[in-house]
């Protein structure tokens, strides 16, 4: 019985006039799997660079396909609750 593959999804990063591309990717099984990894990811650079006395806001993910699809756009400010 042959394993069935994942899609491959690519969180670049886009900061300002910054680009940083996701070279590796990640195998998850959907969408919206995909759209909770990059939540997950956000909240963990803001809370770093709150840490470090950065600036928390003005970076999103662009969540990608392996075929250049682009998934969603989750901007970093969207993984700060304030309520």
């Amino acid at each position: 019985m042959e394993e069935e593959k994942l899609p491959k999804y690519f969180f670049h990063i886009r900061r300002h006039d910054n680009f940083a591309e996701d070279l590796e990717g990640i195998d998850l099984t959907s969408p919206e799997v995909a759209l909770k990894e990059a939540a997950a990811a956000a909240r963990e650079i803001v809370a770093e660079r709150i840490r470090r006395g950065d600036s928390a806001d003005g970076g999103v993910f662009e969540v990608m396909t392996e075929d250049g699809t682009l998934v969603a756009t989750v901007p970093f400010r969207s993984a700060i609750r304030l309520d």
